[in-house]
């Protein structure tokens, strides 16, 4: 546990080097922090905090060559009392659900949040604590809802193969010929489809496929 007025030492990973300047620019000057490092390149990350031992690591979500989660998922395996802050663009609920439950992490928040929500995030995931922006939880909330709803419509294989093919503006006779299955039987399959997914249009099917992932 960090020592009462130690100061937390920060290490950051974004792969666009304007924003770790905005980052160290916020930081930099707030007595009870300090930037020990920084790279654009996540794969140099974990060696580098090796030598440097940050109590934090501050990283982005989307980056080429290794995503936050699987640079968060090889600190937690090599660093396992390092906290964790993610900060991304996106807060899309699948994302941050993956890295709670991947990677361990210890705290989300998004890029547009101020430098008082970033520094009261910090302050709280240093002292033992969990951080998730506003805006992340009802992400995860929605995520949540929609999980529940994909579980208890459950469609078969076969329902999520003709969902697929409508969304492609397939009619049955294509689907059926497409599955090697009648046309009644696409047909059967369609008014199974709609009233599992509660829906009545197939605006509203290919909306339902793309928010719970079967597209």
């Amino acid at each position: 546990m960090r020592k009462m007025g130690k100061p937390i030492n920060i290490f950051i990973v974004d792969d666009h080097q304007i924003v770790i300047d905005g980052l160290r620019s916020l930081l930099n000057g707030v007595e009870d922090f300090h930037i020990v490092g920084y790279t654009t390149t996540p794969t140099e990350a974990a060696d580098a905090m090796a030598t440097l031992q940050p109590d934090i690591l501050l990283t982005d979500v989307m980056m080429p060559g290794m995503t936050g989660q699987q640079l968060s998922k090889q600190v937690r395996a090599r660093f396992p009392h390092m906290k964790i802050l993610a900060l991304s663009m996106s807060g899309q609920g699948d994302i941050v659900d993956e890295m709670i439950n991947d990677a361990d992490i210890n705290g989300y928040v998004l890029k547009n949040i101020g430098k008082e929500e970033l520094q009261k995030a910090i302050l709280k995931i240093a002292a033992g604590g969990i951080y998730f922006s506003e805006e992340v939880l009802k992400e995860l909330e929605k995520q949540s809802h929609i999980k529940k709803e994909t579980e208890e419509a459950q469609l078969t294989q076969r329902e999520i193969e003709i969902v697929r093919l409508i969304e492609k503006e397939m009619g049955n006779k294509e689907i059926a010929e497409a599955l090697f299955i009648s046309e009644r039987t696409v047909e059967t399959h369609r008014k199974n489809i709609f009233r599992k997914t509660q829906t009545n249009s197939v605006i509203g099917l290919v909306k339902y496929a793309y928010e719970h992932k079967l597209i």
